[in-house]
């Protein structure tokens, strides 16, 4: 077998394990021990359990649990009610707010949290039923939600820009800042599109004529700004100290959740039992993801001892193809792949044979990450498999997935645009990494 075909039969063989509704870790693990195997017999054993130590010990991912833990301690009790209510008062009055209301409210929850699923979740049990019942669409809602929930892993802190950055080797820092700008991109296109259509069509959102809006004086505005203050403080702690050098992300991971203690206790004097209920739920989530990743790290140096990665390289390198055609190309394949596989597993899949293809091609490391990491989240929201998609259908059992679906292919189109306008203007996305250097 040539290493070519080991690459293709190794990832086709997770491809079907992955469909066949094996969780992802035990899927990895079937295929490593079966390639090694194959490729190094069973003295190769040694180097499986080298891979799950070196990833068990590597310091730039203690700020997975440690974001885990921000969301979790923010997002049970009433610092979740008091975030919402003071986001309602700042909007103020606007043709179609609900809507607009919809994309801030996820994309604040989805920077603080970056769990694109519990936005979703969140978002179709508290807010849906409250559009719907104001005369509001709910499909223009439903899409709303989910494409702003998915703005959560691009807007740091960011899970999966970890987990990138750790597989491709890019700075975590310059990763997690450089999804800021993107992130508000997509967000202002999701709201200029959104003013668009019920300007167009005002019957989408009849809240205005049915129930007017009570004019907030300035009291309720200086007041909402002062319940926000916290929850502002946290991200502009976090992301502040990654830029100015004086905190590596997992240092400043820590300082947001030492930030979200107090912001708790001040809001719902954090009892014992939140705490502990948030510190077992991110330690759950954080094993589940260590886990995946060391499968993944073993994964992605069994195809290199097959010389397939390489070759594969030579082969893509050699086509007649200019760099902006193979940068669709690259682009192209997860997006198609992600309608029917799970985002994370496919990502653990394409970093490592990606990887030489960029620095092959000369793409900015940086820029071509972000990018995939965009992509990639994308892919949440994409039907038929979309797991942002069965989140919101979760917590809205009335609606159809055919509707669900239906409304989320306008947002995708507008992911699209956001992609092709970042990698026109790549300065979007390396200008603020570049003034930490």
């Amino acid at each position: 077998m040539t290493g070519i075909e080991a690459v293709f039969v190794l990832a086709g063989a997770l491809l079907i394990l992955f469909a066949s509704g094996l969780p992802i870790f035990v899927a990895f693990l079937v295929v490593n021990l079966a390639g090694t195997v194959m490729v190094l017999g069973t003295n190769g054993f040694t180097l499986l359990a080298n891979s799950i130590y070196d990833t068990a010990t590597t310091g730039s991912l203690t700020a997975i649990p440690l974001f885990i833990l921000l969301g979790e301690l923010l997002f049970r009790g009433r610092a979740l009610k008091v975030m919402f209510e003071s986001i309602d008062v700042l909007v103020g009055r606007l043709r179609g707010r609900q809507f607009v209301l919809a994309i801030i409210l996820s994309t604040v929850f989805g920077a603080l949290s970056g769990a694109a699923m519990g936005v979703a979740a969140m978002l179709g049990k508290t807010l849906l039923p409250g559009i719907k019942a104001r005369g509001g669409s709910s499909s223009l809602a439903m899409g709303a939600i989910v494409s702003g929930a998915s703005l959560a892993p691009i807007i740091p802190p960011s899970l999966l820009a970890i987990i990138v950055g750790t597989l491709a080797g890019v700075s975590i820092g310059d990763l997690l800042v450089a999804g800021i700008v993107p992130g508000l991109l997509l967000s202002t296109l999701f709201i200029v599109y959104i003013l668009i259509r019920v300007r167009l069509n005002p019957s989408l959102d009849t809240s205005e004529i049915d129930a007017p809006y009570r004019q907030r004086n300035a009291g309720e505005v200086v007041q909402a700004l002062l319940h926000l203050a916290p929850f502002t403080i946290i991200i502009g702690a976090i992301m502040g100290f990654i830029m100015a050098g004086i905190a590596t992300p997992s240092e400043a991971a820590a300082t947001g959740v030492l930030g979200a203690l107090v912001t708790a206790f001040i809001y719902e004097r954090l009892a014992l039992r939140t705490l502990l209920e948030a510190v077992f739920s991110a330690a759950k989530i954080s094993a589940m993801i260590l886990l995946i990743m060391a499968s993944s790290k073993m994964f992605s140096q069994l195809l290199a001892m097959t010389g397939g990665v390489s070759a594969l390289t030579s082969l893509i390198g050699g086509l007649d193809l200019s760099t902006w055609a193979m940068l669709i190309v690259l682009m192209a394949f997860p997006f198609v792949m992600c309608m029917f596989l799970d985002q994370i597993a496919l990502m653990l899949i394409v970093v490592p044979i990606y990887l030489p293809l960029v620095h092959a091609i000369g793409y900015d490391p940086l820029w071509f990450w972000l990018l995939f990491l965009v992509n990639i989240t994308l892919g949440g929201i994409t039907p038929p498999f979309g797991y942002v998609l069965f989140a919101l259908k979760g917590a809205a059992p009335e609606e159809s997935l055919t509707t669900i679906f239906r409304s989320t292919w306008p947002f995708i189109g507008l992911f699209v645009l956001g992609m092709a306008i970042m990698a026109i203007y790549p300065p979007l996305v390396t200008f603020l990494p570049s003034l930490m250097r």
